[in-house]
């Protein structure tokens, strides 16, 4: 049974399952669903409570099995916690999920916990994965999105006691919040929680945001690419000034826009040949919202200004490896900034 994150305290409102699956790359929202589980586990009588990590191919897994299987003196109800960082669980480990996701059907004595990164298809596909999930209740952990982070901002604020300004002057507050901890949540909940510390219930300025909010957001390449992508300039530089400051290589910075630049030549090429836009995306095997970005870009370039950009990023792959180019910066991230920028004039 899937289960939505925004659905998790209604549902344990209902009463506890004896399996949960949470599996997801956000720290702060995997903490949370397990915090919830297990308060509404410990209200209904689940007292005792045993953790394992798997750790290698060498991981017992008879341990885990058995303490699913026994209980002390002390207590009726038992929490078994697994958690499985590599998302791997390997042969054995399969059998064993396997036999507990069977065992979880009847069980009304012991709750089970797994806890996992971000799974692929073939492993949500796979037979341990499909077994838990038949058993129990799943949750898929996704990250706030960058345009649904205000929003996620207010809520939080909503729920210690304050609120930004109405209209335009509080989205803007709002904005400013979300750009400087864009990427890493569980930092933007600490500032949140600082807020509630220096300030009293009810409307927050702008002046005692900005004053009190730290630049703590982090970025990865595969955002700076759908920036890149949705045209949005400003956006692009204040990550890349952040890749940089975090010790980001240049290389990876242009392989991830090159790459994009060759993905898009390799499209609008199939789409010049007559491939119907949706048919050259899954041939290029362009998913997700990077699907939906590229649906709203290509209809508007031409082969000739992709060639110009393809240019552009071998001259940059140069640079990056210590070539000069005439009319081009000497300094890399200099010259990774003017390509990222180039992008996003063709795509606004």
């Amino acid at each position: 049974m899937q289960l939505a994150l925004n659905q998790l305290d209604a549902h344990l409102r209902k009463g506890v399952k004896p399996l949960y699956v949470l599996h997801g790359d956000e720290p702060l929202l995997q903490q949370e669903a397990q915090d919830a589980i297990r308060a509404a586990a410990r209200a209904q009588g689940y007292t005792e409570r045993s953790s394992f990590a798997v750790s290698g191919a060498h991981f017992d897994w008879s341990a885990v099995l058995a303490a699913g299987g026994s209980l002390s003196l002390f207590a009726d109800r038992q929490i078994i916690e697994l958690r499985i960082p590599s998302g791997k669980p390997g042969k054995e480990g399969s059998a064993a999920l396997q036999q507990m996701a069977e065992a979880a059907r009847g069980s009304a004595s012991t709750l089970t916990l797994v806890s996992l990164p971000r799974l692929d298809k073939a492993t949500r596909t796979g037979a341990w994965f499909t077994a838990l999930d038949g058993a129990g209740v799943s949750i898929a952990i996704e990250p706030v999105a960058r345009e649904r982070l205000p929003g996620w901002i207010a809520e939080r604020l909503a729920a210690q006691g304050q609120r930004v300004a109405g209209g335009a002057e509080g989205q803007h507050t709002l904005q400013f919040f979300a750009d400087r901890v864009e990427g890493n949540l569980l930092a933007a909940h600490q500032e949140i929680q600082k807020l509630a510390l220096l300030y009293p219930a009810g409307e927050l300025a702008a002046a005692q945001v900005e004053a009190a909010v730290l630049n703590v957001a982090r970025y990865d390449v595969f955002q700076l690419s759908e920036a890149v992508l949705a045209g949005q300039a400003a956006r692009v530089q204040r990550m890349l000034d952040g890749l940089r400051a975090e010790g980001e290589a240049e290389v990876l910075v242009h392989w991830a826009l090159a790459e994009d630049i060759r993905q898009l030549a390799r499209v609008r090429a199939a789409m010049d040949a007559g491939r119907p836009l949706p048919m050259a995306l899954r041939e290029a095997r362009v998913w997700g919202k990077k699907e939906r970005l590229y649906e709203r870009l290509l209809p508007r370039v031409d082969g000739h200004q992709l060639a110009r950009l393809l240019l552009a990023a071998h001259r940059v792959d140069g640079i990056v490896k210590g070539l000069t180019f005439s009319g081009w910066p000497r300094a890399p991230w200099l010259a990774l900034a003017r390509l990222a920028q180039q992008m996003c004039a063709l795509a606004r």
